[in-house]
């Protein structure tokens, strides 16, 4: 077996072939008989991350559900298991995660050893529900790391980049679970963030605002909230938003595509599963093949940096089906782009032209760069080590860390030489 590109189709992996094991000893076998190998997750990573020119390992057999614990309020999964599967699983038992990502498609594991996240001033991404985290090391032994733990290394090992080994096990903290309702309204100036940015994003559980740059203007603002108690099938919402105007149809964030596979909007009240992501766990989520770059600043820079963006929308918008901004809690995991700061992320669903998006790339991480912009690790960047290693002040420890793991380099690829090694 072997999987030979990546999810959107932009990224040819060099794996000869891919192991699909199905028990922990298996995977322990794998890796302590290879000399290089990594693990693959939902192939939502849209650089080299996660590539090889040895054999993959994938864990999508190992999804399972181990154990709930109602006692601590934690759940332990497999490695392979994915958002969607395990959401439904939790909200049948009265529980929740405290945020999710965008597409419920994705692994546990490769989203968190990413930072992947959602939206929401309170919510850190969802690396921060980790509460320990088993991995298979270079030698096939497993080492468990937990929060609380003396030595400090859980705040290096959870986001990992796959650096450290195989994710076989991990246990998150979960909340109860609770009823969630979605509106969305159109055309919020850019203006208006100037003097609003902390009541704009601050007034929903999860706030996202989108735009194809072609204007100063954002096009959609997506404000999910937890239904009031005793609420009937419908919320209704202001017609007004800071100048933006309540919608009466469904939507999706690219225009012009159509929102049969986004999660339900025009306030009608739904699980938390059903409303955090923004699209079904039932459907082709997103645009289908397209490229994606992501950038954190601090989110007192939030309005001066999109002002540096907006001011070369020009170049930006032709090759954009939509980008997205969003807020994220601080953490102190050490490769986090949200450690130690709130942070605000600016997403770019981008078409898929990877020559014209490369030469705009630099254009906006100049604009960016007096913001400290840190980029997401899955996806499409092209920042110099130089600039982007100094910004996580962390990284020695992670290196030392990554090595004790293992020593001889089993897990590392051309991606990790070059941004952490």
């Amino acid at each position: 077996m072997r999987y030979e590109r990546n999810w959107a189709g932009n990224y040819r992996y060099g794996a000869v072939e891919c192991h699909v094991p199905e028990r922990l000893e298996d995977v322990q076998q794998l890796v302590a008989e290879s000399d290089s190998i990594k693990v693959l997750g939902s192939r939502h990573s849209f650089n080299g991350i996660a590539d090889t020119s040895a054999a993959h390992i994938s864990l999508e057999r190992m999804n399972r559900v181990i154990a709930l614990d109602r006692e601590n309020h934690r759940v332990t999964v497999e490695g392979g298991i994915r958002y969607g599967e395990l959401c439904m699983y939790l909200n049948s038992y009265g529980y929740a995660l405290h945020n999710l990502a965008s597409l419920p498609h994705i692994t546990v594991a490769g989203a968190c050893a990413t930072a992947t996240h959602g939206s929401g001033d309170e919510n850190g991404n969802l690396a921060a529900a980790v509460y320990s985290i088993e991995i298979v090391k270079a030698d096939g032994e497993t080492v468990t790391f937990t929060r609380g733990d003396k030595d400090g290394k859980f705040a290096g090992a959870v986001v990992g980049l796959g650096a450290l080994g195989v994710v076989t096990k991990l246990t998150l903290d979960v909340v109860p679970a609770f009823q969630m309702t979605q509106h969305i309204y159109e055309g919020l100036p850019l203006h208006r963030l100037q003097d609003n940015f902390d009541a704009i994003v601050s007034a929903g559980y999860s706030v996202s605002l989108f735009t194809d740059w072609k204007d100063s203007v954002f096009n959609q603002v997506w404000l999910k909230r937890i239904a009031p108690a005793g609420a009937g099938a419908t919320v209704i919402a202001d017609s007004d938003y800071y100048g933006a105007a309540l919608s009466g149809v469904n939507l999706h964030p690219v225009p012009g595509c159509a929102a049969d596979n986004c999660s339900e909007q025009r306030g009608i009240v739904g699980p938390w599963h059903e409303r955090l992501p923004h699209f079904r766990m039932d459907f082709t989520p997103s645009a289908g093949e397209e490229l994606q770059s992501e950038y954190f600043v601090a989110r007192e820079d939030a309005y001066a940096a999109l002002t540096a963006l907006d001011s070369i929308r020009e170049a930006i918008s032709p090759l954009l089906f939509t980008s997205e901004v969003r807020t994220i809690a601080a953490d102190d995991l050490w490769l986090s782009p949200c450690r130690g700061q709130r942070s605000v992320a600016f997403h770019f669903t981008w078409k898929p032209e990877w020559e014209a998006v490369r030469k705009v790339l630099p254009l906006m991480e100049k604009q960016l760069e007096p913001f400290g912009a840190r980029p997401h690790w899955g996806k499409l960047f092209t920042m110099e080590p130089a600039k982007l290693q100094p910004m996580y002040a962390k990284l020695p420890d992670f290196r030392a860390l990554a090595k004790e793991c293992d020593p001889d380099g089993k897990f590392r690829n051309r991606f990790l030489d070059t941004y952490i090694f």
